[in-house]
């Protein structure tokens, strides 16, 4: 456990109204990924609670929020109908915590410093724009798909996607719903103008608390008008426990005698591997929300969400990753230090306990305002300009991850933007390991750079083709430090060739990866000083 830069006295107004808004918007979250993943709604608070309090006070990332992931929802409802027991599935979570402690003892944190910036900057926007289009039939009254869902084709209706619910919500517009959404929207745009922000009571107090509070007060008052009265459907919808005995029984625990099931294990495998990679790539998006720019140990990271997965998993809860929006509601509201996220998680905690029917008072379109505006400072339009501008090797991984996971899912939105980001890596590398001159004399040289790798051979093998019979040719590795057998084979190769058609091969600096060059011809003084 570590208590390090957990707060700072400076910070800790604006960290406590953070850990307010966070918890705020993780409610509804928590509610829909459990109800997206099949399994029992109160398990998703259960989550939100251990990801705020227990993955918080072992994790040292500083603006990093944790909870359930909709990332692992399809894993989550297809493990629990493999298993055929919610318990059962239980237990995989508490392995595949160990399996995660056991990961960052191995330190394997080291995978998140692998991905280009170019896919973690179009992770970002990728989720700011399904944020942003999620949120826009429920700020008109339109409950278009389930609170948590961020998949393409995740919507209640049979055959409805995103583009369809935003369609269809026209015929569904509510105006008291609207007049919330308007008012709280406005709110947040005041909020963000030069003269709100020189104003010290709104550093105390955030934007996403008072669109809350209002929220509240306007549905309340809108019950007595029929034309604007909201419906349950527009409503937070907590599980309410009308006694300690019914909270107890919220609870659950692992089934153990499942043990030796050798696919609770494989399920364990996967949910560890799946969570791991979707908590690295969310460090490393969050760590450039920083206004700070602070690093996050990604190893202590993998502990952190080890352990938090193990006592979620312990006490009937979904698994735990450190999770984006979240996050990013946390930079947005003003949060500083890890004490914000652990306020988040006392507040569901307190929430679940004692304020239930409270929080049910809340309308989900005072929830979409906030996301609406989340989801824009993810996917600003200055940002696609930006990733233009540094070109097409940065922008085409960017735009492709962006679309990849609108249109399928976090992972393999990343997946893609990855093989596109190591087509130009090697595109790159197809180019730059080596420099092939024709001198004016006629004689071709080939100079081989510092490391030079079976990536570079096709590159190699096409310079090496195009030169014509009879010529002189240089092949110079003194520079190189490392140099693939690939490719001093092909050189063996050609030499060969060189003989067959009269080609006069001189190779400088293979000596030092093998004594191939006492072999070559000795290059004339002439010729090396052409």
């Amino acid at each position: 456990m570590d208590v390090k830069h957990f707060y700072y006295k400076d910070s800790i107004k604006t960290d406590l109204s953070a850990g307010i808004v966070v918890f705020l918007v993780a409610v509804p979250l928590c509610l829909g990924i459990a109800l997206a993943s099949g399994a029992p709604l109160f398990s998703g608070i259960i989550a939100g609670i251990v990801g705020g309090i227990v993955v918080t006070l072992f994790s040292q990332s500083p603006i990093g929020v944790s909870g359930p992931a909709a990332g692992l929802a399809v894993i989550v409802l297809n493990a629990i109908q493999d298993l055929g027991a919610f318990d059962a599935f239980l237990l995989a979570v508490v392995i595949a915590g160990i399996f995660q402690i056991l990961l960052g003892i191995a330190k394997a944190g080291i995978i998140a410093y692998y991905f280009p910036s170019s896919v973690i900057k179009g992770m970002l926007a990728g989720i700011g724009v399904i944020i942003f289009l999620k949120q826009i039939p429920l700020a008109v009254g339109y409950k278009a798909a389930e609170e948590g869902s961020l998949g393409f084709q995740t919507h209640t209706g049979a055959g409805e996607n995103t583009f369809s619910g935003i369609l269809h919500m026209f015929e569904h517009l509510h105006v008291g719903v609207i007049l919330i959404t308007a008012i709280s929207l406005l709110i947040i745009a005041f909020w963000n103008t030069g003269f709100m922000q020189k104003q010290k009571w709104s550093k105390i107090v955030s934007a996403p608390l008072i669109v809350v509070i209002l929220g509240v007060v306007l549905q309340a008052v809108f019950k007595g008008i029929d034309s604007l009265a909201l419906t349950a459907e527009q409503m937070v919808k907590m599980p309410v426990a009308t006694n300690f005995e019914e909270f107890k029984g919220l609870f659950s625990g692992p089934d153990f005698s499942q043990i030796n099931n050798p696919q609770i294990w494989i399920t364990a495998a996967v949910i560890a591997i799946v969570a791991s990679l979707e908590t690295l790539l969310c460090v490393e998006a969050t760590d450039k929300l920083d206004p700070h720019k602070r690093i996050t140990p990604t190893n202590r990271e993998l502990l952190a969400q080890g352990a938090g997965n193990l006592v979620s998993g312990l006490i009937g809860g979904l698994p735990v990753t450190q999770v984006i929006v979240r996050s990013s509601a946390n930079v947005q509201s003003g949060g500083q230090n890890r004490l914000s996220a652990f306020v988040h998680g006392i507040l569901l905690l307190v929430s679940a306990l004692l304020l239930p029917t409270l929080l049910n008072m809340i309308p989900l379109a005072s929830l979409a305002a906030i996301l609406l505006f989340v989801g824009y400072k993810l996917a600003k339009p200055t940002l696609f300009k930006s990733m233009y501008k540094e070109g097409m090797t940065q922008f085409i991984p960017f735009i492709v991850t962006v679309l990849a996971i609108y249109f399928t899912d976090l992972l393999t939105g990343i997946g893609f933007g990855m093989v596109i980001a190591i087509f130009y890596i090697l595109y790159s590398n197809f180019k730059t390991p080596y420099f092939f001159h024709k001198h004016k004399d006629g004689h071709y040289q080939i100079d081989l750079s510092e490391q030079v790798t079976f990536l570079n051979k096709a590159g190699i093998l096409t310079s090496l083709d195009k030169i014509p019979s009879g010529s002189n040719v240089i092949i110079d590795a003194t520079r190189s430090i490392m140099i693939d057998h690939d490719i001093i084979e092909i050189i063996e190769n050609f030499k060969q060739h060189a003989e067959s058609e009269n080609i006069n091969l001189t190779v400088l600096g293979l000596k030092k990866f093998t004594g191939f060059e006492n072999q070559m011809k000795v290059m004339d003084k002439k010729l090396q000083a052409g």
